[in-house]
């Protein structure tokens, strides 16, 4: 996985550029990208610090966490109630294209488990539950 270069090196690529050089020319004395020296810049203007944002982590789980209300009254409404049937619905009245495996995530995080069983004939020796 790629990782943010040193904040070292993007504090001194930011100092050199306010001093009058250009961002090509700071990116081409430090050895970097000029799209690197550009985007420092530019983000050393808008935020006041060229430092890196976060890496990694879930970026998408908000789009079906927004809908949790939703989801969650839909099975509590029908509690045999299918992830595609889930999916169906998302779609149709909310207007949110999501996959099975999106919405099963979703009641993985909440520990949220539905096992059907089967209908076994009654043992003759042992309970059956």
């Amino acid at each position: 996985m790629a990782h943010a270069l040193s904040m070292d090196l993007r504090l001194r690529v930011v100092a050199v550029i306010a001093d009058g050089l250009s961002c090509r020319q700071a990116a081409d004395r430090f050895g970097v990208s000029p799209s690197s020296a550009i985007r420092w810049r530019q983000l050393e203007r808008e935020r006041g610090s060229c430092a890196p944002r976060k890496l990694g982590g879930d970026r998408r789980s908000g789009r079906i966490e927004a809908e949790a209300g939703f989801i969650l009254s839909q099975v509590a409404a029908t509690p045999d109630i299918t992830l595609s049937e889930l999916a169906e619905k998302l779609r149709q009245e909310r207007g949110l294209g999501v996959a099975i495996g999106t919405i099963w995530r979703f009641f993985e995080r909440r520990g949220i488990t539905f096992k059907k069983k089967r209908r076994m004939p009654p043992s003759r020796t042992a309970l059956t539950l």
